[in-house]
């Protein structure tokens, strides 16, 4: 998707409605959703494939110039008339996030671009030297039950490791997969629970029945300002939030996920993956734009961490 910003000042209310009037200062466009995963993951070293469905306009032309601009390859997107490419628009003033306004279709790919989409990623797998795979699910529709069982099915047939960063719709779909890092609203909702927040050892012990109804291997928590969990269904790591100031947490859900997955890629121990992933998500959140973790920042925090871990 496309994540449009308009900046600008405002100095009065409307007259036609109690809102606030923004004088546009600047506008710019960037790559979001998806994409923001796999900028994140390139600006950490790794190689990304982008694999979406776009639409067949003028969004979708900006999206794939926005592609060109960093140099990334184009190979995995496929381009249809039957759906609008995905833009969010927000507004911003002194460093505040007024309103956001998406532009959208959220149905679910047609039957014939679905197989062709299904298709395309299988064989950039067979092509291609993948050591993890990331489902990065927005409940656009682009992301379907059929698609989750085949590309997993592949995946676990090559010992190819599948981190996924999930919504409600397919929820109960990510089946057999080696990391699951939903937010804590995201795990009590999909999974009807009544659970505090603060409740460590009853999430573990949710943690645990989940983890084997589903066969994932680490389950992966968010907890906003608590920090992150995490489970391999024998034991669990509780690691606190980093105080920090927080400017905009758009983003950071991206951001955790690619640490995380290529933290899985190089066999890091749980404590290890949720400790950096956590560490990148504050890094991002001091930020009032959505932008890619920064590599050296990264490394320095962590360095100072990792002897405990």
């Amino acid at each position: 998707m496309v994540d449009a910003y308009v900046w600008g000042k405002v100095d009065r209310i409307s007259p036609e409605a109690p809102v606030p009037i923004v004088s546009c200062v600047k506008r710019e466009s960037r790559l979001g959703g998806a994409a923001n995963v796999a900028l994140n993951i390139k600006s950490l070293g790794a190689s990304p494939i982008l694999c979406s469905v776009i639409g067949e306009d003028e969004k979708g032309k900006e999206f794939l110039n926005l592609l060109t601009e960093i140099e990334e390859e184009q190979y995995g997107i496929v381009v249809s008339n039957k759906r609008r490419t995905t833009v969010k628009t927000r507004f911003i003033s002194n460093n505040q996030h007024l309103i956001r306004v998406d532009e959208e279709d959220t149905h679910e790919l047609a039957d014939e671009i679905e197989a062709e989409f299904i298709d395309h990623i299988k064989s950039l797998i067979e092509k291609h030297e993948i050591h993890a795979i990331i489902f990065e699910d927005y409940d656009k529709g682009v992301i379907t039950k059929n698609l989750i069982d085949e590309i997993v099915h592949l995946a676990n047939s090559k010992a190819i490791p599948v981190a996924v960063d999930p919504k409600k719709r397919h929820y109960n779909d990510y089946k057999n997969v080696s990391l699951f890092k939903p937010n804590f609203k995201e795990f009590v909702e999909g999974s009807n629970l009544l659970l505090e927040k603060g409740d460590i050892h009853g999430l573990f012990d949710e943690a645990k029945k989940f983890q084997n109804e589903m066969g994932i291997k680490k389950l992966f928590i968010t907890l906003s300002e608590l920090g992150v969990f995490i489970s391999n269904e024998k034991t669990y790591e509780h690691i606190p939030a980093v105080v920090r100031q927080i400017a905009d947490v758009s983003g950071a859900g991206d951001t955790v996920i690619s640490v995380a997955a290529l933290c899985l890629a190089t066999g890091m121990n749980a404590r290890q993956i949720a400790a950096i992933s956590n560490l990148a998500g504050g890094i991002v959140c001091e930020i009032p734009v959505v932008v890619p973790i920064n590599k050296d920042q990264l490394l320095a925090e962590s360095s100072k961490i990792i002897d405990k871990l």
